[in-house]
């Protein structure tokens, strides 16, 4: 472990206890048959769609701009289903960290897989690009078989206890962990031929993104992967998950996206969103619409998330 990391045992203070607490129940969860775990999430799930006004509030405001062919029912059932969704993603996260080998290949298949090695002939860098799915936690520890020389990008917590669980939940599956504000850890992991495990489409501020539609409403979108491209001289290929009504899953690696890098950062990052948007429509209920995805949009866009009263 780095100089500027600490054992999770480090962390044990009164203030972290809940966590803690959480952190056991969920390991006791994931110990039961897989399925049975799967359907304590789901439970869960419903839980928190129960008594979670303002986050339920703004899962129905991002349908109801996404989906705006969808009828009231409509728009309630995919939000109920988003939750067991984010209820599954729970313990997904866990059988992500603790789960054995053995039921990760049971349960999970790859499709695609002819496109990263292709990719990777040559010793050439990927930017493998996922986005904010319920099952992204899960997803990489099948990943780490076909090629174990991933690095995964993560972004701070304020907790500096949560950063650390979330790192070292995904070593699991990385051989290492890069900071999302990191370029040059990342340019190098690319240059030494590396795979970068990266979801960009959510972006926290103004700050190296612009305005490009998803699903047809303004959001801000970071424009970094063409340049982390062009400086890691890497090939970029989406890679999004998939939950599958049976309760196994599927990974697909895509072909690479044609002339990216262009000179057009924001045409390359279009080019994702369009696979990222094919991939939500496959399953709108696993993508993360919890988040605010339409935040911090500049002066003269609307506030889309300010009168969410009426939607809880």
């Amino acid at each position: 472990m780095s100089r500027d990391r600490r054992s999770l045992a480090s962390y044990w203070h009164p203030a972290t206890w809940p966590v803690w607490f959480g952190l056991g129940l969920l390991r006791l969860i994931c110990l039961l048959p897989y399925r049975w775990s799967l359907a304590v999430g789901r439970a869960l799930g419903r839980l928190v769609h129960a008594i979670g006004g303002t986050r339920r509030a703004i899962v129905r405001r991002n349908i109801e701009l996404c989906f705006p062919e969808l009828d009231a029912d409509g728009r309630d059932a995919l939000a109920k289903r988003h939750f067991e969704s984010l209820g599954m993603g729970m313990i997904e996260m866990g059988l992500g960290r603790w789960g054995s080998d053995a039921l990760h290949r049971r349960i999970g298949r790859f499709e695609g897989a002819e496109h990263l090695k292709a990719a990777t002939d040559g010793g050439r860098g990927v930017i493998l690009l996922a986005g904010h799915f319920t099952t992204l936690e899960i997803t990489g520890r099948l990943l780490k078989e076909a090629d174990p020389r991933i690095d995964a990008v993560f972004r701070k917590n304020r907790s500096e206890f949560i950063t650390e669980l979330q790192r070292s939940g995904r070593e699991v599956a990385a051989e290492s962990t890069i900071e999302k504000r990191d370029t040059k850890a990342m340019v190098r992991s690319l240059r030494n031929g590396r795979l970068l495990w990266y979801a960009p489409d959510q972006s926290y501020d103004r700050a190296g993104s612009e305005v490009i539609e998803f699903f047809g409403v303004p959001s801000m979108h970071t424009t970094a992967t063409s340049k982390l491209a062009r400086l890691g001289r890497a090939r970029v290929l989406p890679y999004f998950s998939e939950r599958r009504d049976d309760m196994t899953y599927v990974y697909r690696i895509l072909p690479p996206l044609e002339n990216f890098p262009s000179d057009d950062a924001v045409a390359d990052t279009r080019e994702y969103i369009r696979a990222l948007e094919d991939h939500v429509r496959r399953c709108p209920e696993q993508y993360l619409w919890a988040h605010r995805k339409f935040k911090n949009l500049p002066e003269g866009y609307p506030d889309l998330y300010s009168d969410l009263d009426a939607l809880k």
